[in-house]
């Protein structure tokens, strides 16, 4: 109802309705489009063996989302975990085992429906790239071979599938006092890069990363569990629009082909 200049109430029809509603329909997208357009700052915890490829997406989803920019926090998938459960400011967290996710997962701290498998990897044994006395795993056990360095199995996940391999081969127990434990995946390549371990045990897209390595051998699938990388954002996230546009992008067929570039296959 309206007033007229002579006090009395006119009713209002569905065009003069549909007069005001909208302007007002329009005014709401257009903030909602304005909210999605605003800049964006996203932290990311993801392991360390995802430096490489992580630069490279960065760069590319700068090119379709110049308004979010990433900002990336690398380590041992463990020690990440632990400081998102100490309350560390991350909207994704991109682990290279489901591990850790499955904890964060049980503790609540994951945006329900959002947690996927993305890539899939490869554990191998490397040795520095003039050394030709270790063919194989077994060869671990021999004399000459005085350090190995693998990833600290109760915080980084190279380390447990570096131990669950040597344990499946009846290694593990044996080849202890020769262990040179590391805080991730990276300082493992650099002990064997440098010299400093004669052996190494990591992923296959670490080791393709420097000619200062060679790749003895390829741990077979059945002496591990599968090498899975999951992702999810934070129940935490201050940016769950900017994180879910991200994470959208890592499934693309850009992520992906850039993710295949650097030696890691998607999940099926």
């Amino acid at each position: 109802m309206v007033a007229n200049p002579h006090g009395r109430r006119i009713p209002i029809g569905r065009q003069a309705r549909r007069f005001f509603v909208l302007p007002l329909l329009l005014l709401v997208f257009a903030a909602l489009t304005l909210q999605a357009q605003a800049p964006a700052d996203l932290t990311i915890s993801a392991a360390a063996s995802l430096k490489d490829v992580l630069d490279q997406i960065a760069s590319a989803f700068k090119e379709e989302q110049p308004r979010i920019a990433l900002h990336f926090n690398l380590g041992a998938s463990g020690s990440l975990q632990q400081q998102i459960e100490q309350g560390a400011p991350v909207d994704v967290f991109l682990s290279a085992s489901p591990s850790q996710m499955d904890a964060l997962a049980s503790e609540g701290l994951l945006l329900q429906g959002t947690r996927r498998d993305l890539l899939r990897n490869s554990i191998v044994l490397i040795t520095p790239a003039g050394d030709k006395t270790i063919t194989g795993f077994p060869d671990l056990a021999r004399p000459q071979v005085r350090f190995i360095a693998i990833g600290e199995p109760q915080t980084v996940p190279a380390g447990a599938y570096a131990k669950e391999v040597l344990a499946r081969l009846h290694l593990y127990e044996a080849l202890q006092p020769k262990f040179v434990f590391a805080r991730d995946v990276r300082q493992v390549l650099t002990y064997v890069a440098t010299g400093n371990a004669d052996a190494g045990i990591v992923y296959k897209t670490d080791a393709i990363t420097t000619s200062q390595v060679r790749i003895v051998a390829v741990a077979p699938d059945d002496l591990h569990s599968p090498v899975i990388y999951p992702v999810a954002i934070l129940r935490a996230s201050h940016n769950t629009a900017a994180a879910k546009v991200f994470c959208a992008f890592l499934s693309s067929s850009k992520a992906q082909q850039i993710f295949q570039k650097y030696g890691f296959s998607p999940v099926r």
